[in-house]
């Protein structure tokens, strides 16, 4: 993490674990107007003259959608069309930003640069450069208003103001995903903090994630899902006409001549400590040899339960037979807010 902001952090309160995750003394598990330090992000750069063909080739969304106003959800696949990790794309000039958690870049930068070869295109982390704030609730509107002189108007649009950007992030309740220098951060800190924003961490921009079904990879979860396990592509994160990349054939015929078996759902359970992502899921009537599913991410929330969100063999959910293997926890599961496919 930045140093300079590092120092910020811990005069204002603040401590950091290994992994960069901030915590607040008296940090709400939920709040209408929060502040999120969210340490557990971190930025990968994709600039050069062909940082546009190389990375088309090796995400599954189309770059040629994202503008000056639009960013998008994307991930990168194995050949078998498992992701290695989820993240938010940008343009940044006439280069690109993957915005995505600090733990899963040891393993996706180095595996990007092994398909670089000959290309003219430069690959660096930025993540002690860069500095991510989650900024949650209606309170915030008017801030970033007079800051960015206006705000995105659809989830996945961003604003920018000068080398400052705002993105809108989905969720029940209005929130954005700042991205700047150590010094804007510090500002809009101060801002926020004005507004009587509540001090948070990760954790709570997490929960909203969730309440959205949003998902994220992490290190536990990596190669498990293909992106429409995930509901990747019913949030703007994989293209069908694209073209050619990683693992794209294998995501292709699922959608095209397979039947998807699998889908990620989401659960509210009495349990005073979240399941790890990853946890598997137990189905009586399951006969797959890969388990009745698994554990997306999973938090707490003010009234003491844990929210989840979880991939699952859709005939497991509709026999509604689903536990947590570890515990032994009964599962309801639930559509995500924006519902599934009628033909799905």
């Amino acid at each position: 993490m930045n140093t300079q902001w590092q120092s910020f952090i811990t005069a204002h309160g603040g401590t950091l674990d290994a992994s960069t995750k901030v915590r607040f003394p008296d940090m709400p598990i939920e709040a209408e107007c929060a502040l999120c330090a969210l340490g557990e992000l971190g930025v990968i750069a994709i600039d050069g003259a062909e940082a546009t063909d190389f990375l088309q080739a090796q995400l599954s969304n189309d770059l040629r959608e994202l503008s000056d106003t639009h960013a998008q959800l994307s991930s990168h696949c194995n050949a078998k069309g498992r992701m290695l990790a989820n993240f938010r794309v940008l343009r940044q000039g006439k280069g690109y930003r993957l915005i995505l958690p600090r733990e899963q870049i040891a393993a996706v930068l180095p595996r990007l640069k092994m398909f670089v070869l000959r290309a003219q295109v430069d690959l660096v982390d930025l993540s002690d450069e860069i500095v991510c704030l989650g900024l949650i609730g209606a309170c915030m509107s008017p801030l970033l208003t007079d800051r960015f002189g206006s705000l995105p108007d659809s989830d996945n649009g961003l604003v920018r103001q000068g080398d400052e950007c705002l993105i809108r992030i989905a969720g029940p309740i209005p929130r954005w995903l700042f991205v700047g220098p150590p010094s804007a951060a510090e500002s809009l800190w101060q801002q926020a903090r004005e507004k009587d924003a509540a001090l948070a961490g990760g954790d709570l921009w997490s929960l909203h994630d969730i309440r959205a079904a949003i998902p994220t990879i992490t290190a536990a979860t990596r190669a498990l899902f293909v992106p429409q396990m995930t509901n990747m592509h019913l949030i703007d994160g994989v293209s069908f006409h694209k073209g050619c990349y990683t693992g794209q054939e294998v995501v292709a015929r699922m959608q095209y001549l397979g039947k998807l078996k699998r889908r990620m759902y989401l659960s509210e359970v009495a349990l005073d400590q979240p399941p790890a992502p990853g946890s598997l899921l137990d189905s009586a009537g399951s006969q797959s040899g890969q388990g009745a599913g698994a554990v997306v991410d999973a938090r707490l929330n003010a009234a003491g339960h844990c929210e989840l969100l979880a991939v699952a063999e859709i005939a497991a959910v509709e026999r509604n037979d689903l536990r947590l293997a570890e515990t032994g926890t009964p599962l309801k599961l639930q559509p995500p807010p924006y519902g599934f496919p009628q033909e799905v």
